[in-house]
């Protein structure tokens, strides 16, 4: 259960670069793409009309709303514009936004939050000597989820998972993400199997330099539901440099879709 102080310290530069506190990787990791689902989800957001920053504050998961989990806002981990996400290639930038809480499409109607998973209280009823060795990596797994909702005029949620599509392919070899005062090196990014629940969706993951201690899988899952996109990404300290990737939950996915139907 050793992790060096290099993993730590490359793992919190990942976080901080990224604006992510974890890893987010999907519930299915085979390769599939997006999933457009035809003209009949394309209308929707053609005749969509944005919802304001307000309206979207209260579509976010809330605490309470979600067994299992704790719910809070984003703003102290979170970057609070894009502009101060910056990539060397622009059309990598709606992936980065999408990791990082925000809009990655055009838009300035968007909101994010914080969904960690509460550690299991079983330990809690041991003694010292019952506890096991998953028992100790469970105590110090933080498995956090970000998650973003934007929302767009007419056709731009559709736009929007354009680009994070285009961007998957156009990036595989991977980018840079500047953020804060910090430089992160992908080095690779993947399509992934496109999640359910929306009218649109796609995934990836990107595999990231950790400072020299090898790399680390962080996967995204971006849904669109009419005229608003919503995003996740989640990263757990506990795996940084096992070579697994952290599991977006679908329970969250899920609970935070049905709160946009």
């Amino acid at each position: 259960m050793k992790r060096s102080s290099g993993a730590r310290t490359a793992a919190t530069v990942a976080v901080s670069t990224l604006a992510l506190a974890l890893v987010t990787g999907c519930s299915t990791e085979e390769s599939g793409g997006s999933k457009a689902l035809g003209s009949e989800s394309a209308a929707p957001a053609r005749a969509a009309k944005a919802r304001s920053a307000g309206e979207l504050e209260k579509l976010l998961l809330a605490e309470g709303e979600i067994k299992g989990y704790k719910v809070a806002t984003g703003d102290d981990t979170l970057p609070k514009s894009k502009s101060v996400v910056k990539t060397d290639k622009a059309a990598c930038a709606p992936l980065a936004w999408a990791m990082a809480g925000l809009a990655p499409g055009d838009t300035d109607a968007s909101v994010s939050n914080t969904v960690t998973a509460d550690p299991s209280s079983d330990a809690a009823a041991k003694s010292a000597e019952e506890l096991t060795e998953a028992d100790i990596e469970n105590a110090f797994s933080v498995n956090m989820t970000f998650v973003g909702l934007s929302s767009y005029e007419g056709d731009g949620a559709a736009q929007a998972i354009k680009a994070v599509s285009d961007g998957i392919a156009a990036c595989s070899g991977g980018f840079t993400i500047t953020a804060q005062g910090e430089t992160q090196k992908i080095t690779k990014v993947s399509s992934q199997q496109a999640p359910t629940g929306g009218d649109e969706s796609v995934a990836f993951s990107v595999d990231s330099d950790m400072d020299g201690e090898g790399t680390a899988t962080f996967n995204t899952r971006v849904l669109r539901h009419g005229g608003t996109v919503s995003t996740y990404y989640t990263v757990d300290f506990a795996q940084m440099g096992t070579g697994k990737a952290a599991e977006v939950p679908s329970a969250v996915v899920d609970a935070q879709a049905a709160k946009l139907k």
